[in-house]
């Protein structure tokens, strides 16, 4: 090797050493800019809104010929597969996709789906759009509201009518049904109320019990196969109207504040031209004479929200309850 080929070398060699050390500085400021807060190992949260990024690599994003769509599954899902068909039409006309309607039977199925990607789209349920945030890359979106902008419903502790127990300070000895543990009004919610209000500590003061869904608690309130159960009164309005269950047969000893409903979001990774299309279809649905209307009622439109505000409350009571959102 000649002394000119041999500088030649040596430069080309530092030169690469240096490309070395700044690509390995590259990775090092962008492993340090991952900022996850609660989200799962495999999310980075790079603008601090407390919800997964799109993937930086564009070969990591999601562009399904068929978009899976899911509704929280408080109620059976068979009816809400006919009361969704009007929208996801409306949904494959805006994004140009075929779109099938997912029927969850539980909330964790729910979150499996989206983790894994098998749901590009989703409505979860209040106390679970934390957990799916945070492990299954959720990033809610929208949410149902009346004409006037406003939203949400109220956790109501329910008893049969000639029951005994007269506030949730009676249900000391009792036996509570909560919906699943990962709902808000079913579980969360009453167990931080009656541990901060009535002193009442689960399965300490009183037993628990869990009926799987909101519609098989009012239904065992009305039927006395449940002493006191805690149900969102969405639901059981909803029940009511469509003459499910006998409103006579319920009487409400406790009524909360009014939280956040189901929030609509989008799985982290689906394309972002897909997203605009999906957002599009929401914010563009016609509600006059659909089945949602028909079904919901006093809701018309999707509203826009931000989950780091809007369901702050809802981690609030999370964080009262002992709640971490631990991924596996």
């Amino acid at each position: 090797m000649t002394s000119k080929t041999f500088k030649k070398h040596l430069t080309m060699t530092a030169m690469a050493g240096v490309a070395v050390v700044a690509m390995a500085a590259t990775t090092t400021a962008s492993a340090a800019d991952c900022f996850r807060g609660t989200l799962d190992k495999q999310y980075c949260d790079r603008n601090r809104d407390q919800t997964a990024d799109l993937p930086l690599d564009s070969k990591d994003w999601a562009n399904p010929s068929t978009i899976i769509f899911s509704y929280t599954p408080v109620e059976d899902p068979a009816v809400y597969a006919k009361v969704w068909d009007g929208f996801t039409k409306h949904m494959e006309k805006t994004t140009g996709k075929k779109v099938a309607f997912f029927p969850v039977q539980s909330n964790a199925a729910q979150l499996e789906a989206m983790r894994s990607g098998r749901l590009h789209v989703a409505g979860f349920n209040t106390g679970s759009n934390p957990i799916a945030v945070s492990c299954a890359g959720l990033v809610p979106f929208a949410m149902m509201a009346k004409a006037d902008g406003s939203f949400g419903y109220e956790m109501e502790i329910i008893v049969p009518t000639d029951s005994k127990i007269m506030s949730p300070a009676d249900i000391k000895g009792k036996t509570m049904t909560f919906t699943s543990p990962t709902s808000n009004s079913g579980n969360k919610a009453p167990s931080a109320l009656l541990k901060s209000e009535f002193g009442l500590v689960k399965e300490k003061d009183f037993k628990t019990t869990f009926s799987g869904k909101h519609d098989n608690s009012v239904m065992g309130v009305a039927n006395k196969d449940y002493e006191v159960a805690s149900v969102a009164n969405s639901v059981m309005n909803r029940m009511i109207d469509r003459k499910v269950v006998d409103p006579s047969k319920i009487r409400t000893i406790y009524k909360s504040q009014t939280f956040p409903t189901t929030g609509y979001g989008h799985a982290h990774n689906l394309h972002p031209e897909v997203v605009a299309k999906v957002k599009q279809a929401f914010f563009t649905f016609p509600w006059e004479g659909s089945e949602l209307k028909k079904e919901f009622k006093k809701e018309d439109r999707f509203i826009g929200i931000q989950h780091k505000t809007d369901w702050a409350v809802i981690r609030k009571i999370d964080a009262g309850n002992g709640i971490k959102y631990n991924c596996k």
